[in-house]
């Protein structure tokens, strides 16, 4: 057993991690779900040294506070990698088991008619103009920066993300839309979409105006936020091509198995596949 003092290896993790080359938003989850979990030793006497009876009670009250099994699963993750970072790899705990789900629920699914909706409703404003990068491309949100004038002249963008880089072919409609936006802006060089002072739009700046833009659009505000346009351009992209491969490739995922949660269709279309085996089994 072994006491650990909070702000000292808080303080070298956050460290460790940079020192690993994790990205600014890695990093920060990481600290933020380390300090949830001090928090929760926190309700334990100040005597108290750590053993694998708080990490295992720290589980079970993830369990017991209604996230979803993946964002326990999630926090997990981070408070085993700082155990071992600490020299306590003998207080992790086993992630939740979960079953792969096969169909997405239709609550959060957005269809074609609703990016359709966004995009009349967002007509003449920047976010329009986001709308058919992100949704053209399926790149992610972080990615929107390397959409510069030069990528849209050449028809090809290097991503560098994530201790990755990568090359986004653009669409001739997409580059044609980007090209109007350049105009009317007068953009010379550097990255299409920016704030006011000149820096790359980042996730909070997107979130919000397409949150603004759901009522408008008619949209739940439970579907629209920029990851599930790249979930949308892919179930788009595996419905022509049937290459979860290729697909892979295009998104930038290491695994197949994580592109497959990607392409997950609605429950509606399994019951329809389903109705259609018992009419032949039956008829």
């Amino acid at each position: 057993m072994k006491q650990i003092h909070f702000a000292e290896q808080l303080a070298s993790f956050k460290m460790h991690l940079i020192d690993s080359e994790k990205s600014a938003a890695t990093t920060e989850k990481y600290l933020r779900d380390i300090r949830r979990f001090f928090s929760f030793l926190s309700d334990f006497p100040k005597d108290t040294v750590l053993d694998k009876t708080q990490t295992v009670a720290y589980k079970q009250y993830l369990s017991e506070q209604g996230y979803a099994p993946a964002s326990v699963n999630s926090m997990l993750i981070a408070m085993n990698v700082f155990l071992r970072f600490c020299g306590l790899q003998h207080f992790c705990v086993k992630l939740l088991k979960i079953q792969r789900q096969i169909f997405c629920r239709t609550e959060k699914e957005l269809s074609r008619s609703e990016y359709k909706r966004l995009l009349a409703a967002a007509r003449g404003t920047r976010m329009f103009y986001i709308l058919r990068t992100i949704g053209g491309t399926g790149i992610r949100v972080s990615e929107l920066q390397y959409i510069t004038v030069d990528a849209v002249q050449s028809g090809r963008a290097q991503i560098s993300c994530k201790n990755k880089s990568r090359v986004i072919l653009l669409p001739k409609a997409v580059r044609s839309v980007l090209k109007e936006y350049i105009v009317k802006h007068s953009i010379k060089h550097g990255s299409v979409f920016v704030t006011k002072n000149g820096n790359p739009l980042n996730r909070s700046n997107i979130w919000r105006d397409m949150q603004r833009l759901c009522k408008r659009a008619g949209v739940s505000e439970k579907k629209v936020f920029p990851h599930n346009l790249r979930h949308l351009f892919a179930r788009t992209f595996y419905g022509i091509d049937k290459d979860i491969v290729r697909l892979a490739d295009l998104l930038g995922h290491a695994s197949v198995n994580t592109t497959r949660i990607y392409t997950m269709e609605s429950g509606q279309k399994h019951l329809f596949g389903l109705e259609k085996v018992q009419k032949i089994l039956t008829t």
